[in-house]
């Protein structure tokens, strides 16, 4: 018998890596997960070639072995079983057989050296400690901006960049950007690492909202995420990405003050007419009043006005509509101040309550 536990010792770890197992894959064993155990503790393992994420916890067993086991049909498997029942564990031939609570299942494996594990980093990584709380809501905060497709490789990408005793947090999908900012414990030499979009989204689950540490570790092509019982390791993205923060606006010709959710249900109930292909959203500036429309290729409209303390010249734009409804989901801030510029320069979101955030989005054109 390879090992006896229960049901949910095994699922929390292996639900916890299975986001990084890619249901199309050019390789069988990118489908697998890679266990071992050392007699003391299980380590799973997946990896995509260019993600590896490993989840480590303690589970007594009678020998020491490794093996590779289909990761979602395990997963699927133990999600099906009741809530802590017992399951065994053997090895018969080069099938894993799991019995538990009267069920029984068999599932071919391969062989563990087939698993293509990670080289070391060429470079001594870098070392440096955060907190995932405060980083976790610092990320939520600017990870929907980044691309999910693009042919710019540093657009499907969250740059981080080590400027001195703080830590930049930037994702553009070259139409609209959102910056946060970490201040960190000491100076750091200057850097920047474009972090994949599906290893940030990756890392971001990880993360708890509550403020126990995080190590990151810089190395010359790769990042190490360490937190908790789990190592996140990555390869960056090989790519120069511009100077993000020469876009944010220094100057606006509106400046308002508007309550986040007011604004948000009024976005989301002109949304309903709103084009299936343009999805766009009409802005409308008169003095003391900000009026919302969409319209669709049926020519209905929908309309809300917003009072406004507003005495100035009127002023239109048109923007993307998923782009205003993304960052008033994402804040939580009562109050949110939008600078607007004529022309083409786009609109700044900013927080009284998060002073390090911004988020420009520039408009439609036509």
């Amino acid at each position: 018998m390879l090992l006896r536990t229960d049901r949910d010792t095994l699922l929390s770890p292996l639900a916890a890596v299975c986001g990084v197992v890619e249901r199309r894959h050019t390789l069988p064993v990118l489908s697998h997960a890679l266990l071992e155990a050392d007699g003391e503790q299980l380590k799973i393992t997946v990896s995509d070639l260019e993600i590896q994420l490993e989840c480590r916890r303690p589970l007594p067993t009678a020998l020491p072995f490794r093996l590779c086991v289909p990761a979602r049909k395990l997963l699927d498997i133990l999600r099906a079983l009741p809530a802590g029942c017992e399951l065994q564990l053997r090895l018969q031939g080069g099938q894993l057989l799991l019995s538990a609570d009267g069920s029984r299942f068999q599932l071919q494996t391969l062989p563990a050296d087939d698993f293509p594990l990670w080289a070391p980093d060429s470079e001594t990584p870098m070392p440096l400690t955060l907190r995932q709380g405060q980083l976790k809501r610092k990320l939520d905060q600017v990870l929907y901006a980044m691309a999910a497709s693009d042919i710019r490789p540093y657009l499907n990408a969250l740059l981080l960049q080590l400027d001195g005793d703080q830590l930049c947090l930037i994702a553009s999908d070259g139409v609209r950007l959102a910056f946060q900012r970490y201040p960190l414990p000491q100076a750091m030499p200057e850097r920047k690492l474009l972090l994949p979009r599906k290893a940030a989204l990756e890392l971001n689950k990880l993360l708890l909202d509550q403020d126990q540490p995080l190590a990151l570790e810089f190395g010359a092509r790769q990042l190490a995420c360490r937190l908790n019982d789990t190592v996140l390791r990555c390869k960056l993205v090989d790519a120069r990405a511009p100077d993000y923060l020469r876009l944010l606006p220094d100057s606006h010709d509106c400046e308002l003050s508007l309550p986040r959710q007011a604004m948000l249900e009024a976005v989301q109930r002109v949304a309903v007419l709103a084009h299936a292909k343009f999805r766009q959203l009409e802005l409308a500036i008169r003095p003391g009043q900000l009026a919302l429309r969409c319209r669709n290729a049926e020519r209905e409209l929908a309309e809300e006005h917003l009072p406004l303390d507003w005495q100035g010249e009127p002023l239109e734009a048109s923007f993307n509509l998923a782009y205003l409804q993304d960052v008033l989901q994402s804040q939580k801030a009562e109050q949110l101040h939008f600078g607007f510029a004529r022309g083409m320069r786009g609109v700044l979101i900013t927080a009284p309550d998060e002073p390090d955030f911004r988020y420009l989005a520039m408009p439609l054109r036509g």
